[in-house]
């Protein structure tokens, strides 16, 4: 290497849990001697600082870190090197701090959470007598671009040195080092970005140091070590003569800048320096010839490249592969007799094939949607050409808008319904979530659409796509109408929606059959036969409807009361460790330990229960190669910090008056902030009580102490952005999974956090044990019910939730007109700690309940028949 890199400080990456896989396993087996071994052989390769890090949710992280830190304090070969302490959790970064002998560095503190918190924790690193990294990030996010780095590293330095005499030679700035070659164009200034912060920053802040996590810089190229090493090698070769002093490195894997080769040096530096708009994928063309041992890597099978072009188009559209798409293309361009020919033929052509194996089940939705890539590359190429002859005479077999409603923020299932329609040469025009009805009108006549798609997750989204049919029926319209999403349904369908509109309503139950309904729907004479077929099936399940009886005799409200659900109280309830609201945030390496994968498959019509899905003879290649992508799509969502996830949980002194709950301020439980109101079975039950989720919670009138908590969880935060970019690109299959990873992420934040509170927030079940996948069977004391579900299917009760929590003002969580909530891949609920309490469904509610909850609620009775009506007895 250069001169400059002796002065240069390598600081050991691999005694770190969330980095290391042998690392984790190693310290989650209790084998802290080979633990050890791996910190040495850090050291031995040049490790001047090692990092050590054990943020790993199945482990008991603080004793982890302060049993390693002892046992590295005999070990003179690795203690004579300083430690850094790395960790996302305060307790375990200052536990850390007591361990270790000499000067320690803290990994990391930021503003993130504003000033107050910042320069507490500054205040005890520097009593301690530590250094501390400062990262790049305030309370609005992650600094990305070159003026948002020295911005921050700036207030930061300042408050450091001017507000509590931090000494300015133990501050380590972090300008955040993020990926470059990733395709996506906002990226690949991210290089040149660190490094010019880094001038500005040295310049401007003087004695501090500049570090960063070097393997980020390379996440395009993992599995691609000689081209890795090389991006390392070039990227510090310019950051440490900006300024940049030490860096988290694997120091046995650093390539001698003058002995990479000549062709891949010029090729990394051109992406590095981001010195030419092409660099990326020069840098692709060559990688393959670096692989391994940097011999050329073994071909794939390539015998259909020597297919003429339009049997190559086909076999690129069957198998979703992008890497020749431009040039077949541009060949069958080339011998078209105009360009538009080529999306008539050889595209459609290929497309319906697709079609055709996805609707015999040969292919699936994954595949189908990687395909839709591949068209939609093709046919950006040969928009240009269209547009100079200035031609608007494209067929498409019809035109479709697809909008979810007003109120409602759900849109992977439309965004999967919209690319399926597109692979099948439908023109659709997507106007997005929470789209007022007369907007989709209006735009439904300025677009003279063929028909319109309405989508919708939560309850209320029904009564609006009501409304939406009774609008197009009063302003004349005659086309048809098409109803999906979670909460619809064929009857919900006929007897609801279906007889408001003269016109074909359709219910669409899944992307699958979407093609063959609107091809059906938009043949003239196939329409008129399809749309007597539909009559006749509505009028079946209305008929079905109205005489359907139900399964239990109702009983009256004063007799589902006498027949609640009464827990044992000998044992009283357990006071919370942190009663109050507490803000929370949770690391996404650690969430996709608790995420369930099941509902994940679900998302892309794929059957089956994890982990045998990715062994069904039918679905399991295609499961297994949808996780392998949601996998790859979290790694660099963390390794990017593309999305956040943040919380907040509320644990409040509460007791039950009937059917309520009411939350106190305080314990002097004088002053209500809030009642929860909760809904009752209401059927005849033999051997069973009539529960009701107050009834886990004791009586006001008994004078025991009782508690309740709730939380409201996103793993969303920047998930519109991230698909958006995705989908902007051409790319609708990777917009769809970044929506569904986050909402996995989501739902995995609500188990862990659940976890937390059981065990330590709460900590009714200190001594909780369980594996993944017992906590998704839930096999834990406690239960945490959702407003809009079962057990509380009242959306409205989330605005309690919102309230007392101040959801919004500590996550950016929001709720809608119709209490849905955003971003979209966001959990809120209620804790109940009782043994007892277990899940119920409320299911069908009677006329007296409805007064009775309307009275409670302070509504008039239409209120509470709106906001019930989904549970109201016919």
């Amino acid at each position: 290497m250069s001169a400059e890199f002796s002065t240069f400080i390598n600081i050991g990456e691999r005694t770190n849990v969330t980095g290391s896989a042998r690392f984790k396993r190693l310290i989650l087996e209790g084998d802290y001697e080979t633990a050890l071994d791996v910190a040495r052989q850090q050291v031995e390769n040049g490790a001047q600082i090692i990092d050590i890090n054990m943020d790993e949710a199945m482990l008991d992280s603080k004793q982890a870190m302060i049993t390693f830190l002892n046992l590295i304090a005999s070990e003179p070969d690795i203690s004579r090197v300083p430690i850094m302490i790395d960790s996302s959790k305060w307790e375990i970064i200052e536990a850390g701090l007591k361990c270790v002998q000499g000067k320690a560095i803290v990994n990391s503190i930021s503003l993130k959470e504003g000033e107050e918190i910042f320069l507490n924790q500054a205040k005890l690193i520097k009593r301690y007598g530590a250094a501390t990294v400062v990262m790049a990030f305030d309370e609005t996010g992650q600094a990305d671009t070159e003026e948002r780095k020295v911005e921050i590293c700036q207030r930061s330095y300042k408050l450091l040195t001017e507000e509590i005499g931090f000494p300015p030679e133990d501050i380590i700035f972090d300008p955040n080092i993020f990926a470059v070659a990733t395709g996506i164009e906002e990226h690949d200034n991210y290089a040149v970005d660190f490094i010019e912060a880094t001038r500005e920053i040295r310049k401007t802040c003087p004695y501090s140091h500049i570090s960063g996590g070097l393997s980020n810089i390379s996440f395009s190229f993992r599995g691609n070590n000689p081209v890795r090493e090389a991006m390392h090698s070039v990227f510090l070769y310019h950051a440490i003569r900006a300024g940049m002093d030490m860096a988290i490195v694997n120091a046995g894997q650093l390539e001698v800048y003058d002995e990479i080769p000549a062709e891949l040096r010029d090729a990394v530096e051109d992406v590095i320096l981001n010195r030419r708009s092409d660099a990326t994928e020069r840098l692709l063309d060559i990688a393959p010839n670096y692989q391994g041992d940097g011999k050329a890597a073994a071909k794939e099978d390539l015998s259909w490249r020597e297919q003429e072009v339009n049997k190559r188009l086909e076999h690129a559209l069957v198998k979703g592969i992008t890497d020749y798409i431009i040039e077949d293309t541009e060949e069958a361009r080339q011998q078209a007799e105009r360009p538009l020919h080529v999306i008539e033929g050889p595209l459609m052509d290929g497309m319906n094939v697709v079609g055709d194996l996805f609707g015999e089940g040969k292919m699936f939705l994954p595949q189908v949607v990687k395909s839709a890539r591949v068209m939609k590359k093709a046919v950006a190429h040969l928009q240009p050409f269209i547009e100079q002859e200035k031609s608007d005479d494209a067929k498409s077999n019809g035109k479709i808008l697809l909008a979810t409603v007003k109120g409602d923020v759900h849109d992977i299932g439309k965004n999967i319904v919209g690319v399926v329609l597109q692979c099948n040469n439908f023109e659709v025009i997507d106007l997005g979530v929470m789209v007022p009805a007369a907007t989709i009108l209006q735009t439904a006549k300025d677009e003279n659409v063929d028909m319109i798609g309405l989508s919708g997750l939560i309850t209320p989204s029904l009564d609006e796509m009501v409304h939406v049919a009774k609008e197009m029926e009063r302003q004349g319209f005659d086309i048809p109408l098409l109803i999906g999403g979670a909460t619809t349904s064929k009857a919900h369908t006929a007897v609801k929606i279906e007889q408001n509109y003269h016109a074909p309503v359709a219910y669409v139950p899944n992307a699958s059959r979407a093609v063959g309904v609107c091809q059906r729907l938009l043949n003239k004479t196939s329409r008129e036969i399809y749309a007597q077929e539909l009559a006749k099936e509505y009028d079946t399940v209305r008929e079905q409807h109205a005489r359907k009886k139900p399964r239990s005799k109702p009983v009256t409200l004063e007799q589902a009361r006498e027949n609640a659900f009464k827990p044992d109280f000998t044992t009283l309830p357990v006071k919370p460790a942190n009663l109050g609201v507490t803000p929370v945030t949770a690391d996404l390496a650690t969430l996709r330990n608790y995420i369930d994968w099941t509902p994940f498959f679900l998302t892309w019509s794929l059957a089956g229960k994890y982990p045998r899905i990715l062994e069904d003879e039918v679905v399991g290649e295609q499961a297994q190669s949808l996780f392998n992508d949601a996998n790859a799509m979290l790694d660099k969502i963390i390794e990017e910090n593309s999305l956040q996830a943040k919380g907040v949980i509320g644990l409040f002194p509460a007791n039950r008056v009937n059917d309520d709950v009411e939350i106190y301020t305080d314990e002097s439980r004088n002053q209500v902030q809030g009642v929860a109101h909760h809904l009752r079975q209401q059927t005849l039950k033999d051997k069973f009580a009539n529960y009701c989720l107050a009834d886990f919670v004791a009586d006001k009138s008994s004078g025991i102490n009782d508690y309740v908590g709730a939380f409201a969880v996103t793993g969303g935060i920047g998930e519109d952005e991230l698909a958006d970019s995705y989908i902007q690109a051409g790319d609708d299959y990777n917009g769809i999974m970044v929506k569904a990873v986050a909402d996995r992420l989501a739902e995995a934040f609500a188990e862990y956090l659940h976890e937390q509170v059981r065990k330590h927030y709460w900590g009714y079940a200190a001594n909780e044990s369980l594996s993944n996948e017992e906590l998704i069977r839930e096999k834990y004391q406690g239960i945490r019910p959702a407003p809009g579900y079962a057990a509380c299917p009242e959306h409205t009760e989330k605005q309690l939730i919102w309230d007392l929590l101040s959801a919004e003002q500590h996550t950016g969580m929001k709720l809608t007109e119709s209490y849905a909530m955003w971003p979209g891949a966001s959990v809120s609920g209620w804790y109940f700690a009782h043994p007892d309490a277990k899940y119920f469904a409320v299911a069908k509610i009677q006329a007296d309940q409805v007064e009775d909850y309307a009275t409670r609620k302070g509504w008039t009775l239409e209120e509470a028949e709106k906001w019930l009506g989904p549970n109201l007895s016919d």
